[in-house]
């Protein structure tokens, strides 16, 4: 059955002033209308900046704890409805069920986490250097946030920036995909049935090259919260530089997973084919590289190649799926032409390759898991994130070769290392140049209570989720005040 979803405007699920509406499918069957939904434009987006700015003054001044018990209410429904919004995620993205559960699961840890925030959000409070004087800090919300987010996570991602938002007292427009918003409507949905009161959040479909850069460069906007490509986030951060306006960016990567000599090879093994072709390698930590001491590379090529080649393609609603379809035509063939550039450059291609066409899979945008070896560092597909279930095999001859292969590109989002050696991997978590590292442990799977985010070209250095550094320090301001209780004038420094 199809959904019949509306933007939600100051409390209200309203249709878009243009009155158009656009269409939702099944990417593992494009003959399923998931959901349809209304094509707003800058009339709507005008409603919902004055809705969430009128919102605002109450919503800050609501007590953080208050604001918790709200998240709290939310996290609790979350859990009820779980199955329901799990499977609506594989659904509209189609990603496999366990992971589309998953992606539910973090949006109700989130919700929990940040709710506990309400009664800690502390700042600090310091001696003065002067008599009869107090000295703090304390946090402030930043006003109307724009939360612009993807489709590989469709409930997962905007809850991380929702929820961090709402608990430090800011009011939120949310802007998701195109091609997930019934995602984006149940988790409003949630939040409405929590009683997050009118205004304080608002939903926007539409497409991101007009109601999202209309949306972000809004003046009744304060700061923006993006997650996306990196093509799209440069150019936001261009935009915002102008404005002076606050900007959070979560981009792409091009991960990598260091395979020591003496790594165990079940566990390297598994770690791979989690990381290379979980949620179909459509992951920001999809691990697209794997560097391989050249001692054990040949076995665990043909150990890889043979696993990926058993790995169950299909829609994600049945139980035996492993693999599930990418987004849509338009990535199906960006993955496609990126196998064939592989092969123009000389890389060996292993297994997988082509797109999969046999019975039901035709209506899909299915790729065979694909392996390719003999990978040079300086190949296209070594280099650029191909969003895909591609991983390219390279060749290592020590640690200090392998963390200079993972290290010599812009990106620096995750990385991982499988080695037996508690020595091997002291050094390799001081010198791999990303934002996350793991240790015996795919590049994928982090935790809502440490932040989330990248270096260089994967992100702005204003992480996601929680712990000291996270979401909570983009999503508010420090402000710190003085109180002198003497009676009269004190000059610091100089009355020293």
């Amino acid at each position: 059955m199809t959904i019949m979803i509306r933007n939600f405007i100051g409390g209200t699920w309203c249709e878009a002033e243009s009155g158009k509406r656009f269409a939702s499918r099944n990417p593992a069957d494009v003959r399923e209308v998931v959901a349809e939904a209304p094509l707003a434009g800058c009339a709507d987006v005008d409603r919902a900046v004055e809705a969430a700015r009128a919102a605002f003054p109450a919503w800050r001044s609501l007590p953080a704890p208050r604001r918790g018990e709200i998240l709290f209410r939310a996290g609790g429904l979350l859990i009820k409805n779980k199955q329901r919004l799990g499977e609506l995620v594989t659904r509209e993205m189609g990603k496999v069920i366990s992971e589309g559960l998953g992606d539910v699961q973090e949006a109700i840890d989130i919700s929990f986490y940040m709710a506990g925030e309400g009664r800690r959000l502390q700042g600090e409070t310091v001696p003065s250097e002067l008599p009869d004087k107090d000295c703090k800090s304390l946090h402030e919300p930043l006003g109307v946030t724009a939360l612009v987010t993807p489709w590989n996570f469709p409930i997962a991602i905007p809850s991380w920036k929702l929820f961090a938002a709402l608990i430090c007292g800011n009011t939120v427009i949310l802007k998701p995909s195109s091609d997930t918003p019934a995602c984006a409507a149940a988790l409003v949905g949630i939040l409405e049935e929590a009683g997050v009161p009118p205004g304080v959040v608002n939903l926007v479909c539409g497409p991101g090259e007009e109601v999202g850069e209309y949306l972000v460069t809004y003046p009744g906007v304060d700061a923006v919260s993006f997650t996306g490509s990196c093509a799209a986030g440069e150019r936001l951060e261009r935009m915002m530089a102008e404005l002076h306006r606050p900007l959070a960016l979560e981009m792409g990567g091009k991960n990598a997973i260091i395979v020591m000599d003496d790594a165990d090879p079940e566990l390297a093994l598994e770690g791979v084919l989690w990381g290379g072709f979980g949620t179909s390698g459509q992951r920001c930590t999809a691990a697209s590289r794997v560097i391989v001491h050249e001692r054990v590379q040949e076995r665990f090529v043909a150990q890889l190649c043979e696993r990926a080649e058993r790995m169950r393609l299909g829609n994600g609603l049945t139980a035996e799926t492993q693999v599930g379809p990418l987004i849509n035509e338009a990535q199906g063939r960006k993955v496609l032409d990126y196998i064939a550039i592989g092969q123009e450059e000389g890389a060996r291609l292993m297994t997988g390759g082509i797109r999969a066409v046999d019975g039901e899979l035709a209506h899909g945008f299915f790729v065979q898991p694909t392996v390719f070896a003999g990978v040079t560092p300086g190949m296209r597909i070594a280099r650029e994130e191909i969003f895909g279930p591609v991983v390219s095999v390279l060749s290592c001859s020590c640690l200090e070769e392998a963390v200079e292969i993972v290290n010599s590109l812009p990106f620096g989002l995750s990385s991982a290392i499988y080695s037996q050696d508690v020595n091997t991997t002291a050094r390799a978590e001081r010198e791999l140049q990303t934002g996350i590292v793991y240790i015996n442990a795919s590049t994928i799977g982090a935790e809502v209570q440490l932040p989330f985010g990248g270096w260089r070209h994967s992100g702005s250095g204003h992480p996601e989720a929680g712990g000291k550094g996270g979401a909570i320090d983009f999503f508010s301001r420090i402000k710190v005040v003085y109180r002198d209780y003497s009676g009269r004038l004190q000059r610091a420094q100089i009355d020293k």
